[in-house]
């Protein structure tokens, strides 16, 4: 099953709803055949912006392109767009093999597909998403994961440009749900179409994605590779919301970093003197071998996991115990003390403007 994908790009799109700006001077660009993940809390605006690629929203500022295009004012069906939601949105009165052949039959009398040429795409579909025999059973009588799948089917059988998928796996459970992530990774593979999808599971955008543009009030905070992400955060929201982080209170004078009467190892990167934050994760603090650490706190439990230990540690001068990826059943005891040391640690100052430079990353 071949198809070429086409690039999108994006450029200074703004949608308000009312008096509420869904989406904020947008511009990106998606590659031909990249997997993108819009990936963002909710009221972030991701499905806005689905929305507004599909064509079933239209800006109210910007343009949309396919390839050199201007596809701002084009249909749903003018851009060839496969759509696939969460809640799978088939007909519940058609059997599994009427649903995916709904594009094709619906389509005017002089491009649509004799019937057998029709029988014969959803046949292969079937066998493309592994519903091989199922054509005859209705919706009803199939598992989520299975509707989904159906749902996919459908999208690809009018041959989409483009294929935009709106949180797919969010009604399924745990299990079904990483299954499905292997499959659509194996299915993007094979059919090489621009995908995008919208998702507010970060391990999901950052298992399936080539990249990931997140999305905070209707803005993009950064585009990147799931490893720029989560080693090389733009700012405090990207390193809250994509992994798990630890945010200190600090001070900076004179290019210290002190956090209480302690001075943190931490390059300052041109902020002013005044009030930051220290950002870590659980795997960028340890327990310090040298016995003296930038930190110190008391261990408050240990516990197993498939990694190894984790360890729940209250910090001095810090008001909430976090928990540390550390080999702590060799070192320490609840209740005991123990000094701390920082690596890959990233700051920020407590407000935009505090920055010298404010085009300068941090």
């Amino acid at each position: 099953m071949e198809a070429h994908g086409v690039a999108i790009r994006i450029e200074g799109v703004e949608q308000d709803f009312g008096a509420f700006p869904a989406l904020r001077d947008v511009s990106l660009d998606i590659r031909p055949g990249e997997l993108v993940a819009l990936l963002g809390p909710s009221g972030s605006g991701k499905t806005t912006l689905l929305r507004v690629i599909a064509g079933l929203n239209t800006p109210d500022r910007g343009h949309v392109y396919f390839d050199d295009k201007d596809a701002t004012a084009l249909t749903v069906q003018e851009r060839r767009v496969g759509f696939v939601f969460q809640n799978y949105a088939l007909f519940k009165h058609m059997t599994v093999a009427e649903n995916i052949a709904y594009g094709l039959k619906v389509r005017p009398l002089r491009s649509r597909p004799a019937r057998r040429d029709i029988a014969a795409r959803v046949e292969e579909l079937l066998r493309f998403v592994q519903l091989d025999g199922l054509g005859g059973r209705y919706p009803a009588q199939l598992s989520g994961g299975q509707r989904q799948r159906v749902a996919l089917a459908r999208a690809l059988a009018i041959e989409p440009r483009v294929l935009l998928l709106d949180e797919p796996f969010g009604a399924l459970d745990a299990r079904v749900r990483k299954d499905l992530r292997r499959w659509l990774r194996d299915v993007h593979k094979e059919t090489g179409l621009t995908t995008v999808f919208v998702t507010h599971d970060q391990d999901e955008a950052m298992e399936l994605a080539d990249r990931v543009v997140v999305l905070n009030e209707g803005q993009i905070e950064q585009i990147g590779t799931p490893a720029e992400l989560y080693d090389q955060p733009a700012s405090p929201f990207v390193i809250s919301f994509v992994g798990e982080a630890v945010a200190l209170p600090v001070m900076i004078a004179a290019g210290h970093v002190k956090f209480g009467n302690r001075e943190l190892h931490i390059d300052t990167h041109g902020l002013r003197s005044g009030p930051a934050r220290v950002f870590f994760r659980p795997a960028d603090i340890a327990v310090a071998s040298s016995g003296q650490g930038e930190l110190e706190g008391r261990v408050e439990s240990l516990r197993r996991t498939p990694a190894g230990v984790r360890a729940r540690i209250a910090i001095d001068g810090y008001d909430q115990t976090l928990e540390i990826d550390s080999p702590l059943e060799k070192a320490a005891a609840p209740g005991d003390r123990v000094p701390l040391t920082l690596a890959n640690a990233r700051i920020f100052p407590a407000r935009e403007e505090d920055y010298i430079d404010a085009g300068e990353g941090i």
